[in-house]
């Protein structure tokens, strides 16, 4: 795997060496940076094995990038792929769910969350809800779902801008239209 484009552009991203992970493979990377466009300010890569989206979104111009995994093999290829990268990078090894209430206490807020857990293990939908009432979303700000094709998960207050399905994956890109509640 190598980054597709930007100011990365080329450069190789270690897999985890495990069959539980499926990064994200290039096509679908690509498309969905297609679809996002020009990339700013700071980005949530949650569930995030290689590190590749929050890699991607940093090289086409994100100011920074805090990494969430919690596996401990993830954060060990995480910290390779990310050496020598200029923007801030912060790496945890965390529960998904105490990782968004540390977050939040730090009051962090996101112009760009990737959300790519296990596929149907309906943790999509409790994620998006906590992400919401948390307020980790800035107002305009995006989510990238990937899930399994057939999974389903409520939305909760996001609009639901696009989905697009690659083969067994499902894209779907969420928009925060809401004011944060403080």
């Amino acid at each position: 795997m190598r980054i597709i484009s930007g100011y990365y552009k080329g450069r190789k991203i270690s897999a985890l060496p495990h069959k539980d992970t499926r990064p994200t493979t290039d096509k679908v990377r690509e498309n969905i940076f297609n679809i996002l466009g020009h990339i700013e300010g700071d980005v949530l890569d949650l569930f995030a094995g290689t590190g590749a989206l929050g890699i991607e979104a940093l090289s086409r111009g994100a100011g920074g990038c805090i990494f969430i995994d919690g596996a401990k093999d993830a954060i060990g290829v995480l910290k390779k792929n990310t050496e020598g990268i200029e923007e801030p990078v912060e790496i945890y090894r965390n529960d998904y769910r105490r990782a968004l209430k540390a977050l939040s206490k730090r009051e962090k807020s996101f112009d760009l969350i990737f959300l790519d857990p296990p596929y149907d293990k309906n943790i999509v939908s409790f994620a998006l809800s906590e992400i919401k009432k948390l307020g980790l979303l800035k107002t305009g700000g995006r989510i990238v779902v990937e899930a399994g094709k057939n999974e389903t998960f409520k939305n909760p207050g996001f609009d639901n801008v696009r989905e697009v399905v690659y083969g067994t994956v499902k894209v779907n890109i969420l928009k925060n239209i809401e004011e944060k509640s403080s």
